[in-house]
């Protein structure tokens, strides 16, 4: 049987979606129904489903970095579901989302344009293979996170050491972690603490030296060591010079695709 989890903070149209889905998919089994990014993580890693339904804005964590956080943690030798993302945006980021081939219906949902959806996820998971087969969805995922880059790329990092400013060259920089309210800057026996988020700092590195490999880490290329899988299936990465042992997100091991 089929399963799906629904994430959605409006218990009225969290209601409404599953009467639809009902009508549309009577074999489908909604195993859970949750109001928040953080619940439905926590549910769809316990109850696994084939399809998810996220909407976009709730409180806390939204849908879009709900199922980032969630591949990051989904298991490597099962397929990721289905994604389906709820939205009352304007027609600008539907059509993002149709360039993108993540399917979406609508607030308040149509039975017309869900039942298509239902069409297309029916055909997504019938032609699934194995653990690789969803990924596409992954991929689109990244695309849909992805930051611009700045035409210049950043030059110095500005970071704070007591009371004075310490210029960091890039050229020096091994990684960039997010760490609470801050963000790590780890260069060769040293590290520097600055406040600019990681997803305002992405867009001003080079995407050609920077690799983004978690949600909450970008790395220099050049500075990769080595690159290992654990028991799990999961990839993680040690650069020159640093003790640490760096998680690769399944979003991001696409740039590993030789391991």
């Amino acid at each position: 049987m089929t399963t799906a989890l629904i994430a959605e903070d409006e218990p009225l149209l969290a209601l409404a979606l599953r009467q639809e889905l009902a009508q549309a998919w009577p074999e489908l089994q909604v195993v859970a129904s949750v109001g928040d990014g953080e619940s439905a993580v926590r549910e769809a890693l316990a109850q696994r489903p084939d399809v998810l339904f996220f909407d976009i804005r709730m409180p806390g964590q939204g849908g879009l970095d709900a199922a980032a956080d969630l591949a990051d943690a989904w298991p490597h030798d099962t397929p990721f579901p289905a994604l389906v993302f709820v939205t009352a945006y304007d027609q600008y980021a539907v059509q993002a989302f149709e360039t993108q081939a993540v399917d979406y219906v609508l607030k308040p949902v149509q039975p017309q344009r869900l039942a298509r959806t239902v069409a297309k996820v029916k055909d997504v998971l019938a032609r699934r293979t194995g653990p690789q087969g969803l990924d596409t969805a992954v991929e689109q995922l990244r695309h849909l996170l992805a930051a611009p880059r700045a035409a210049a790329p950043l030059q110095v990092i500005q970071a704070s050491v007591g009371s004075s400013i310490r210029m960091v060259p890039i050229g020096e920089v091994l990684v960039f972690e997010a760490a609470d309210k801050y963000v790590r800057v780890l260069v060769d026996g040293h590290e520097y603490l600055i406040r600019t988020p990681l997803k305002d700092l992405l867009p001003q590195l080079d995407a050609q030296q920077f690799w983004q490999v978690h949600r909450g880490t970008v790395v220099r290329a050049t500075a990769i060591e080595s690159v290992t899988r654990d028991e799990a299936g999961k990839l993680h990465l040690t650069v020159r010079g640093r003790p640490e042992r760096l998680p690769v997100s399944r979003l991001y091991a696409h740039l590993f695709k030789a391991m």
